[in-house]
């Protein structure tokens, strides 16, 4: 049993820029693209909702110990918002509650509400979302037939674009920072109109530094062998490529992945917070060896590959 585990997974190590199609959850997604590559570890970097499409990054291997870094990256969405109908979720997936007309609107009466919403709002999650309560998600409670008083809280809209407005839909670019919930911000722009309104349609255009253009689509990848698969990997440092880069010698590099803790006047100017950290490999080669946190004297390692990953690069 074993050996035919051992034939069928194995150890590999990047990222898979997904273009996730609609209808599709998170979940099955990563679990299609794992037993492509036959991968024994895999996880991404926070789910998109099965009515929502587009890029997610799929994490493998040593890639699993940075994806955390990447959930806290800015968003990119191009949503569509359906102005006069509510509906129980949100969104297109849930019953509709209530309908209004629609308000005659000009281009610059809806781009002007819509920049009420840029910069630090204040937002109440949906109650369909896998928010926890008391160990449970929201969704419980709602299915359910129960009522819970939902904390709002404070999320940052980058900037939010007016692209199309035709009949009673928005269509909406969107940059914003982790823990926005597009569907409520529908949900909002809908009040705000005095109409009510929902998320139609959803499309993650970017995730950090990472672009749906760069994306792999879910039929494609099915049709390619495990070989070919792999070669659609990016390195594992893409993760933290926004991070400050320290490059280590040979004697440092064997230090920090033993654990010790490094300090350099050659850091000195660098900002405190976490940094990447690379090192020396004996015939001078560079290898990306993990996160560290530098405190303005000390350099400490955080999470480092194992000499099985590095063996990788």
């Amino acid at each position: 049993m074993a050996a035919e585990h051992q034939s069928r997974w194995q150890a590999v190590h990047g990222v898979m820029l997904l273009d996730k199609p609609r209808g599709c959850t998170s979940q099955s997604a990563l679990q299609l693209v794992r037993r492509a590559l036959r991968a024994e570890r895999a996880g991404h970097t926070g789910t998109l909702d099965p009515l929502a499409e587009g890029l997610l990054p799929l994490c493998f291997g040593a890639a699993t110990k940075f994806a955390q870094l990447h959930l806290e990256a800015d968003k990119a969405y191009r949503a569509v918002v359906q102005l006069g109908v509510t509906t129980t979720t949100d969104d297109a997936e849930g019953e509709h509650m209530e309908r209004k007309p629609v308000p005659l609107l000009t281009r610059d009466d809806a781009q002007s509400v819509l920049q009420g919403f840029v910069g630090d709002i204040v937002q109440t999650p949906p109650i369909y979302s896998a928010l926890k309560r008391d160990g449970k998600p929201l969704y419980a409670y709602a299915r359910a037939g129960q009522e819970v008083q939902i904390q709002p809280r404070r999320v940052h809209i980058k900037s939010l674009n007016l692209v199309a407005f035709e009949g009673d839909c928005l269509t909406l670019d969107v940059r914003c920072g982790k823990g926005t919930y597009i569907r409520a911000l529908a949900r909002d722009i809908g009040q705000q109109l005095g109409c009510g309104a929902h998320l139609a349609s959803l499309r993650r255009t970017a995730s950090g530094n990472f672009d749906v253009a760069q994306a792999h689509k879910l039929d494609a990848l099915r049709t390619l062998g495990a070989e070919d698969v792999q070669g659609c990997l990016l390195p594992v440092q893409c993760l933290v490529q926004g991070l400050v880069r320290v490059e280590l010698d040979f004697l440092q590099t064997a230090r920090i992945l033993h654990g010790q803790s490094l300090s350099s006047d050659a850091w000195t100017h660098l900002p405190e917070g976490q940094v990447c950290v690379f090192g020396a490999t004996a015939d001078h080669a560079q290898l990306f060896l993990g996160v560290a946190q530098w405190n303005g004297q000390i350099l400490s390692p955080q999470r480092l590959l194992s000499n099985e990953e590095l063996r990788t690069q």
